[in-house]
């Protein structure tokens, strides 16, 4: 049972597009701005697919200074 089952088609396409620039630790964290820029979904899916994600423990948030970070949980 993989993620796919678990998550919507948006969710998969953001997982996948963050573990493939490397937004894979807390030191390298990617904004929604490039996620959006490399998935070419519009910005409210992908927002709705990152809190998905994060709601089923596959991903994290990071507040900083302006942007909030994201970054994959490797399972």
């Amino acid at each position: 049972m993989g993620i796919e089952d678990e998550v919507s088609p948006n969710a998969v396409k953001v997982y996948k597009a963050m573990k493939d620039m490397g937004f894979t630790t807390e030191e390298k964290l990617g904004a929604a701005e490039r996620i959006t820029m490399t998935t070419r979904l519009p910005k409210t899916m992908v927002m709705n697919a990152l809190q998905e994600l994060q709601t089923k423990g596959y991903a994290r948030r990071k507040a900083r200074d302006k942007v909030a970070g994201y970054h994959i949980v490797v399972k």
